[in-house]
């Protein structure tokens, strides 16, 4: 009998373009590791359930790929395009993904851990129930993102485009909105006092409105609308 739980088979240290991979496809999935698959052509390939480790994706495309489940471990791919995947269920583990597309891909219950995603592109993403911990979003592109009821912990949003997003009664853990855009986001019930909310302008003060603050950022947010606390 099959052993449900063995291993999938390995690829290591290999170069791989399109047909490589397509080779590679099968019944069972695959485990890359360390291999090159830079600027490599994977779009609309069913790779569902693979493992990727420690492998180079840098300018890549898996644009419309099937992917979901698939493992993300501690890999470069920055520029690479994901825009319409269905990466329902992936599981990313440290790892470079700057400036990559994510555009109209299934997030779907998907896991980001300690991973560097400054400046890339999220928009039109479906993403219920993801998971951010640890994770660089700096500069990036999640408007009308639904983080509603997520529990965020240590996730950089510094200057990201968040505008029209959900946030009600999101928690918030050592986070950073400094600088972001957020005009028309909801943040009713939040819990903000873990978060860094430096440069907020005057007119985005009022989407607080039922969030909870601390006391400490409350000062710091009348001293950045120029009033004086004493």
């Amino acid at each position: 009998m099959d052993d449900l739980f063995a291993a999938p088979p390995a690829t290591v240290a290999a170069t791989l373009a399109r047909a490589d991979v397509q080779s590679l496809i099968g019944p069972a999935p695959r485990h890359l590791i360390d291999c090159d698959l830079e600027a490599a052509d994977l779009s609309g390939l069913d790779l569902g359930r693979w493992r990727f480790e420690c492998c180079n994706l840098r300018r890549s495309s898996l644009s419309g790929a099937r992917l979901e489940g698939t493992i993300w471990q501690g890999c470069r791919a920055p520029f690479a395009d994901f825009s319409g995947a269905d990466l329902a269920e992936a599981v990313f583990t440290g790892g470079d993904y700057n400036n990559c597309s994510m555009r109209r891909a299934a997030l779907t219950s998907a896991r980001l851990t300690g991973c560097k995603f400054t400046g890339a592109d999220f928009t039109e993403a479906r993403a219920m129930h993801i998971q951010f911990e640890e994770v660089l979003l700096i500069s990036a592109k999640l408007p009308a993102f639904d983080f509603r009821k997520e529990s965020l912990r240590r996730v950089d949003f510094s200057g990201a485009d968040l505008r029209k997003s959900d946030f009600r009664m999101t928690l918030f853990e050592q986070c950073s909105l400094r600088d972001a855009m957020v005009a028309g986001s909801r943040f009713e019930g939040a819990d903000l006092r873990g978060v860094d909310l430096g440069g907020l302008r005057l007119i985005d003060a009022g989407l607080f409105r039922g969030a909870t603050i601390s006391r400490e950022q409350a000062g710091q947010l009348l001293g950045e609308l120029g009033l004086n606390v004493r």
